[in-house]
């Protein structure tokens, strides 16, 4: 009599470990424990946004890309090198003399001194032009970055949902080993099967493999991180902590984002810049019908005197007109093709902008229910399954059922977590700004 009476109470016992450690996987993903951080970035989206912002290679290129073209602006209106030409003029001297290469030995030396001027106006558009293929440059280095940032804040995003399902495994390992304790119990006192043991030992198994690939998952997008990060593939990685708060999204106006995508998306910057240079680039053209002057000085000398000094003006004579009318006619093609560019990217601006808040107010009111209802919901069935079980009301496969049950709440919590915080950073690419 006195034995089983012990072996309630230690079941008792069990069964309210199990409950208490149930009650923890109520609580929305948590950050992980305090680990010292100071000198490695991960802990929050902001570290490594800093070092993908200082390091990334590809940015990098881009930005000193847009600096060679800043540098073009200087050469652009710049006139071409002046040339000089020497001229050696009856070397033997009407027969008298052997041949000759000294200036004061020969019948006469000429020294001419030229320099290009184009039409008036052609310089300055020049200059314009490199000017705009400057802002052009430098609206897709920062196109670029943020690109950059953009696979930063949805690799961070991974990387937290990896972390987190790791840690909701370990604390589903530890209720499955209280569960399996609890299922041993009640068979020593003959009131479960051996079944009920082999089928909590079972979904142990299953969740050790999924930690093992979700581990190696983790491993792969650290390095891929490293990798955009332009550090080495093997640098060490803070576990990710926190995610960036939705709830000032809720006051977001569609209107007044749409104005600031207008001023400050930087693939629009671009477009823009693309077509005042092709603009610039028609006017080049246009100026082609008019001749280029070129000037010169020639002074003369005959022996060691120079006593004449001789001037020239040289003009190309623009005939050939059918070659210019297709050359302008082609400038206009690639001017209005420009703008067709420029109107399709702010037509799908809008598009993926409004499509972006859209999926956003709805990740957050998913988020919205999977804490008030579903998680709330999946705990309360757990709860009730073991208390079941414990009076012999209900079978461990019903246990079992509630625990993946609260598990799969989870997860899918997780999830929505992870992808609220890329539809934010898309939304952020689109803007072009935080």
């Amino acid at each position: 009599m006195n034995r089983p009476i012990l072996s309630k109470r230690r079941l008792g016992a069990i069964s309210v470990t199990s409950l208490a450690l149930t009650l923890s996987l109520t609580v929305a993903a948590r950050p992980a424990l305090a680990q010292d951080t100071a000198n490695i970035p991960g802990a929050d989206v902001e570290s490594l946004l800093t070092l993908a912002k200082s390091d990334n290679p590809e940015a990098l290129g881009m930005r000193l890309d847009a600096t060679a073209a800043q540098e073009r602006i200087d050469q652009a209106d710049a006139l071409p090198d002046p040339r000089v030409k020497l001229e050696l003029l009856d070397v033997t001297r009407s027969g008298t003399q052997n041949p000759t290469l000294w200036p004061a030995d020969v019948g006469s030396t000429r020294y001419t001194l030229t320099q290009e001027l184009p039409w008036f106006g052609t310089l300055s558009l020049r200059r314009e032009q490199a000017q705009y293929a400057a802002l052009g440059a430098q609206a897709r280095a920062q196109a670029t970055q943020a690109d950059v940032a953009l696979r930063v804040k949805l690799g961070y995003a991974q990387l937290y949902a990896l972390q987190r399902n790791i840690d909701l495994g370990r604390e589903v390992l530890d209720l499955l080993a209280h569960l399996e304790q609890l299922a041993q119990a009640r068979y020593g006192i003959g009131l479960a099967t051996q079944q009920d043991v082999l089928r909590v030992q079972a979904e142990q198994t299953n969740v050790q493999a999924e930690l093992i690939s979700m581990r190696s998952d983790l491993q792969v997008n650290r390095a891929r991180m490293n990798a955009l990060l332009g550090r080495a593939i093997q640098a060490p990685l803070a576990d990710p902590l926190v995610l960036r708060d939705l709830a000032q999204s809720a006051q977001w106006d569609a209107q007044a984002l749409e104005r600031r995508a207008h001023e400050h998306n930087p693939q629009l910057a671009g477009d823009d810049a693309t077509v005042m240079a092709a603009q610039k680039a028609q006017e080049l053209v246009a100026k082609e019908r008019y001749p280029s002057v070129t000037v010169g000085i020639a002074p003369t000398q005959m022996q060691n005197n120079v006593n004449t000094w001789d001037l020239m003006v040289e003009m190309n004579i623009p005939l050939w007109q059918s070659r210019r009318r297709s050359q302008e006619r082609e400038a206009a093609a690639m001017r209005e093709a420009a703008q067709r560019r420029r109107e399709a990217t702010q037509v799908q601006l809008q598009a993926d902008l409004a499509a972006g808040l859209a999926e956003l107010q709805s990740n957050r009111q998913t988020q919205d229910l999977y804490r008030t209802q579903l998680l709330p919901q999946a705990d309360l069935a757990l709860k009730s399954a073991l208390a079941s079980y414990e009076v012999g009301k209900a079978d461990f496969a019903t246990v079992l059922e509630a625990q993946r049950q609260i598990r799969s709440a989870r997860q899918a919590q997780i999830k929505v977590l992870a992808e609220g915080q890329a539809k934010l950073a898309q939304i952020e690419r689109l803007v072009g700004e935080e």
